[in-house]
């Protein structure tokens, strides 16, 4: 009987030990590592926004390369998942949920064995000097049995050295891409980026003098802001021109200029035409430099689709991203261009 007290006392102790130390544990647990990665962000995007990219470079594939992974959904887009079964690297899952082009990649991770938890995972681009800084992060909502783990194990030195990994492996790649992209085009750096669908609130005209290009845009870009916010929609991007053909026998452009804007396609404003470019691979340039003079970063543009077997379908977009109104220095001003490619 003085036994079987004694079995009772210890286990009681035990359960209020555990009941402590439950309560001490984190209830949320954040593990972060960034680098500074020498290419833009259209470049380090894809790269992160695709499962299959990033299973390439990710520190886990390496330490079980005969893992069986299968994906399902479209990759690179939201719904798109990973699914892994393996000795080494267990048995889990991972979701993307958020896509922010260029910007943000958000995914929810699963581990079914060898235990279970569910965690945020934010991959973040952000410019930093001629470079991107990449921030990885995994946030953990920790229920009563992982808070008692985490009073004995520190995630941070765990996962953190791997994330270390994984962003070393990221830049190598990213670096040699922005590197081959740079060489390719003197210059300039094409690279291939997925827009998102877009929506356009403006004005086509189809035969636009190439001599008559500063005014046409000088006078329907304005009209079609003031459209846009009496219609009280958000803009989605810079002030554009969408390209439709190039007539270089009468020198005439089909275009439309307007603004994009947050809203569904079928949107319409008093005044105004409604385009939707479709969600879509593109090679971008980021071209600094007066309008006029933007010909040679077509023509490096055209180099780029050429020696990388690429086809140019569809729309030619610029973005022009610098207000000349407060900007008088031109070598300032930003055009982003787009070629549609497959």
């Amino acid at each position: 009987m003085r036994a079987l007290k004694t079995i009772l006392i210890i286990l009681l102790a035990l359960g209020a030990l555990l009941v402590v130390l439950g309560f001490m544990g984190p209830k949320t647990t954040v593990v972060e590592r960034s680098a500074v990665i020498e290419a833009s962000p259209e470049v380090i995007y894809p790269k992160i926004a695709s499962l299959r990219t990033m299973h390439s470079w990710s520190p886990w594939r390496e330490m079980e390369l005969g893992q069986e992974t299968t994906y399902t959904g479209t990759d690179g887009e939201i719904g798109s998942m990973q699914s892994w079964v393996g000795d080494t690297v267990g048995t889990g899952s991972q979701e993307v949920i958020e896509l922010e082009a260029n910007k943000h990649v958000g995914t929810k991770l699963k581990f079914i064995e060898p235990w279970e938890s569910e965690s945020k995972v934010d991959l973040d681009l952000a410019p930093e000097g001629d470079g991107t800084k990449v921030t990885w992060r995994m946030t953990t909502e920790n229920g009563f049995g992982a808070r008692i783990m985490n009073v004995f194990m520190n995630m941070d030195e765990m996962v953190g050295p791997d994330f270390e990994k994984g962003l070393a492996n990221l830049k190598v790649m990213s670096e040699a891409e922005q590197a081959t992209a740079m060489e390719s085009a003197g210059d300039y750096a094409p690279t291939i980026v997925e827009r998102p669908e877009m929506v356009y609130i403006g004005m086509r005209d189809k035969k636009v003098k190439w001599a008559d290009l500063g005014a046409y845009f000088g006078k329907v870009l304005p009209a079609a802001g003031k459209a846009v916010g009496e219609a009280k929609l958000e803009m989605a991007g810079a002030p554009s021109g969408i390209y439709f053909e190039w007539n270089e026998t009468d020198q005439t452009a089909d275009l439309m200029a307007g603004m994009p804007v947050k809203a569904a396609s079928t949107v319409k404003v008093p005044g105004m035409e409604t385009y939707t470019v479709p969600a879509s691979r593109m090679a971008m340039i980021a071209y600094y430099g007066d309008y006029d003079q933007s010909e040679a970063a077509h023509n490096a543009m055209n180099k780029y689709i050429a020696d990388n077997g690429l086809t140019h379908y569809g729309n030619v977009i610029e973005e022009y991203v610098t207000d000349p109104g407060s900007e008088p220095d031109t070598t300032k001003w930003l055009t982003n261009i787009y070629y549609m490619v497959k």
